[in-house]
């Protein structure tokens, strides 16, 4: 918390737009979004298929540039930074876990949440450590020399999570990452983000279009057509 009692800002958009060009079509992706995030949140973001959500979050991870409006991240303007700085900046800042999990099938899965250790300074030693670490975090200290192959979508997607804290992050984003789960998985991947948010104090968005997985976040933001309530 910061002083006067308020917290921190985390993310802040202002006016934010984002259009496509699809063949000779303008496609508008999100139109004049204000949205603000506080540090420790645990924020759902609803809306049906073509919504503007994941483009929201691929804004929010600097995946994605907006057409117009003003971004803020953690204090910065990501935009301003060279590629080098924003991939820098990215991997300490942001956690980001997709629906389709993206492990490299030929690494283990410690190998998998080494990858954005190596972009650090730590030996390799500490770097193995580190992915220990997450994968006993996120239950899956058994499976750590098993490659994506032999494990079950619920584990690849906490091997996928526990890749994304594990240069502790002070942002999760994570886009409908049960999207390719059964329900039971589905429960426990979203137990752990909650208890990712209540524990260690991350600042989580979600982007779901399921009530039941909406309903682990704190609060809730709907998107309609690119417009946000």
């Amino acid at each position: 918390m910061s002083q006067g009692g308020t917290a921190e800002v985390v993310v802040q958009a202002t006016q934010l737009n984002k259009e496509y060009l699809r063949g000779q079509q303008r496609v508008i992706a999100l139109k004049n979004v204000d949205f603000i995030a506080h540090k420790g949140q645990f924020i759902a973001l609803m809306g049906p298929s073509g919504s503007g959500k994941s483009t929201l979050l691929h804004l929010i991870a600097a995946m994605d540039r907006p057409t117009s409006g003003q971004l803020s991240v953690l204090g910065e303007d990501p935009f301003g930074f060279s590629e080098r700085q924003l991939a820098r900046w990215r991997n300490a800042h942001v956690g980001f876990i997709f629906q389709a999990f993206n492990l490299i099938p030929v690494l283990s899965a410690l190998e998998n949440v080494e990858l954005p250790l190596k972009l650090t300074r730590l030996s390799p030693r500490q770097r193995r450590e580190h992915a220990m670490t997450a994968l006993d975090l996120v239950g899956l200290s058994d499976r750590m020399d098993h490659v994506p192959r032999q494990l079950s979508g619920g584990q690849e997607q906490r091997v996928a999570i526990a890749r994304a804290i594990v240069t502790d992050p002070d942002l999760l984003l994570a886009d409908e990452p049960t999207g390719n789960l059964d329900a039971q998985s589905a429960a426990e991947v979203l137990t752990l983000l909650q208890r990712l948010h209540k524990e260690f104090h991350k600042t989580v968005l979600l982007v779901t279009h399921d009530p039941d997985a909406a309903a682990f976040a704190s609060s809730m933001h709907h998107l309609s057509k690119g417009h946000m309530d």
